[in-house]
């Protein structure tokens, strides 16, 4: 057995002053010693930390199973998110399930060995049969149809004094109508709002649009109005914003240089007022001259047509009317017409009153224009009061205000068969009459109104009594165009 040799201690320290002196006279050594040490720890491969475990990673059968859970609209929401949720959100078997369970089959075959019932027309066959998607447009489809359906209902009755449907504001509330405002900038970046305060009236719905967060007016170049729905509406509660949704545009405005191209309505301390045709008005703050709000006047005439059958960059178009002859009557077209009239200021009603039996004399056409009096001069029987002074309502989140002098003027034409035969609703002005006033029965300043368009004008005078503080109107006059009645008639005058 070998021993070991012994070691003195002067022995050791002696070898250990020989390395240290080596190691000083290779000062080399020692750093090429430290670089190959960080070089291998470089070298040496780095383990992978564990990936983050997110829901797109999941396998695509937990995924449809997941899916499963959903309701049609979130259902919809997800098929957004990629191509991969997409394919996923289109399996039949989720949604054959979602359309059975809402639109139950008529029928069923009951086993007579199982305690339960079965339905079987919806089976194995309608999922592999069927491409990716098929029931969910079948699902679609059929709800669209359920909401036209329950629409069509309540428009059906007509109101005898207008001439619209009756239950306009359920029928919106029933298809989840809305409406917004898209506002362009020159950069192509649009700008979304959608909070709104409604007031109905009669003929005619009036939307108010307010933020604190307009963009510089200078930057703007276009403001689109555009009707919203959802495309599967729900009943038991309001609209989604964050559901599928359709727009349709229903009329498009220019905003360059809103101040001298449309038309200055009045002002109070705070805004002025620039009405921009159809419908439209702009109040923007004095000091700024920015956007304060948005004010449109829709008209109940074909409304929901516009507000829903129209795409997001075409407008809807309506369908001509079908003129029916009448050979024997030679003043076709020239009488039995039918008005509703309606002054407002957003809260507020100044007039609303019915006026039938309206007529046109062939001697009163004139400048391609029928001539029809509602109220007359002569006749101060028939002169109207208007409740409470003129002026347009406004608010915003601070700030309130009433601009006077102006209000919105809601016209419903309708012919001898009580079909709407012109309809607008437009905010309107009053001005002080240039003309000397040969009314002998009102003690008052005289004040004009005005309104036209390409089919027809309407012109009305007022009387400001100060003693009573009101206004009476004692001449109202509706011209039609010429060529309005001709197509609508087949007439020629």
């Amino acid at each position: 057995m070998a021993q070991k040799c012994p070691w003195s201690n002067a022995a050791k320290q002696k070898i250990n002053q020989n390395r240290s002196r080596s190691f000083a006279a290779r000062p080399g050594a020692c750093s090429e010693t430290v670089n190959a040490g960080i070089k291998s720890l470089y070298l040496t491969p780095s383990i992978k930390p564990k990936p983050n475990l997110c829901i797109e990673s999941l396998p695509s059968e937990m995924l449809i199973k997941i899916f499963s859970y959903l309701d049609a609209v979130s259902l919809l929401s997800v098929g957004c998110v990629n191509k991969h949720f997409y394919h996923l959100a289109n399996d039949n078997g989720i949604w054959l399930k979602i359309y059975s369970i809402c639109f139950q089959p008529k029928r069923t075959i009951w086993k007579m060995k199982s305690e339960e019932t079965e339905t079987v027309s919806l089976g194995c066959a309608a999922l592999h049969d069927r491409k990716p998607g098929y029931w969910k447009k079948e699902y679609i489809f059929k709800q669209i149809a359920a909401v036209k359906m329950r629409v069509m209902r309540l428009v059906k009755p007509v109101d005898p004094y207008t001439g619209l449907p009756c239950k306009n504001k359920e029928a919106m509330k029933a298809s989840g109508l809305s409406w917004m405002i898209v506002l362009k900038d020159k950069n192509g970046k649009e700008h979304l709002t959608e909070k709104a305060k409604l007031s109905f009236k009669d003929t005619s719905v009036t939307i108010l649009w307010y933020s604190t967060n307009w963009p510089c007016l200078d930057s703007l170049s276009t403001l689109k109005l555009f009707g919203v729905i959802p495309l599967l509406p729900d009943q038991s509660r309001g609209p989604s914003k964050n559901g599928p949704r359709r727009r349709s545009l229903i009329a498009e405005y220019h905003l360059a240089n809103v101040t001298e191209s449309s038309v200055a309505l009045g002002a109070d301390k705070l805004v002025q007022l620039f009405s921009l045709k159809p419908g439209l008005l702009v109040g923007l703050w004095k000091e700024k001259n920015e956007i304060a709000f948005v004010m449109a006047s829709l008209h109940y005439h074909q409304l929901l047509e516009r507000s829903t059958l129209g795409s997001a960059t075409v407008q809807y178009a309506l369908p001509p009317n079908k003129p029916v002859l009448d050979d024997v009557d030679p003043e076709y077209g020239l009488h039995d017409y039918s008005l509703h009239l309606d002054m407002h200021g957003g809260s507020c009603t100044y007039l609303c009153g019915t006026f039938k039996s309206l007529f046109c004399r062939k001697g009163d056409i004139a400048n391609g224009y029928l001539r029809l009096t509602v109220v007359s001069l002569k006749d101060n029987k028939k002169h109207l009061p208007l409740t409470g002074t003129l002026g347009l309502s406004w608010e915003t989140d601070v700030f309130k205000g009433n601009v006077k002098d102006c209000y919105v003027m809601d016209v419903t034409l309708l012919d001898e068969n009580g079909k709407p035969f012109w309809c607008f609703s437009a905010p309107v002005y009053i001005e002080l009459s240039s003309e000397a006033s040969s009314l002998y029965d009102y003690l008052g300043r005289t004040y004009t109104t005005d309104y036209a368009d390409s089919e027809g004008k309407v012109c009305v005078e007022l009387v400001w009594l100060e003693e009573t503080k009101e206004y009476f109107i004692v001449n109202l006059v509706l011209y039609i165009s010429t060529k309005k009645v001709n197509n609508w008639y087949g007439t020629n005058y």
